[in-house]
């Protein structure tokens, strides 16, 4: 497995869209290193290939899907009379993020 660089990290960070400063970069690759590091304890277990892989945590997990049925949806009108403010097709929420 190869090991992340500074360069991936940064063109991954431009295709996110999110710049990270030299700072932040340098973070991030200690963290793939701890992640890379964990993989590696993972892969070095004895008959690590004979496990087999778990779809749920509880084994007796059962669901049933529902049947997928097209319905009619309310109209857009409706749904904005319910709403404090907003503008055309836009509701303003109030910011929860600092």
């Amino acid at each position: 497995m190869s090991k992340f660089t500074k360069e991936m990290v940064d063109s991954y960070a431009d295709k996110l869209l999110i710049g990270l400063t030299k700072e932040e970069n340098d973070l991030v690759l200690k963290e793939f290193d701890i992640i890379d590091a964990n993989m590696q304890i993972i892969a070095d277990m004895p008959n690590i290939s004979d496990v087999e892989p778990m779809t749920h945590a509880l084994d007796d997990f059962e669901f049933v899907l529902r049947e997928d049925v097209a319905e009619e949806s309310i109209p857009i009108e409706d749904l904005l009379r319910n709403c404090d403010k907003y503008e055309d097709r836009e509701i303003e929420v109030p910011k929860v993020v600092g």
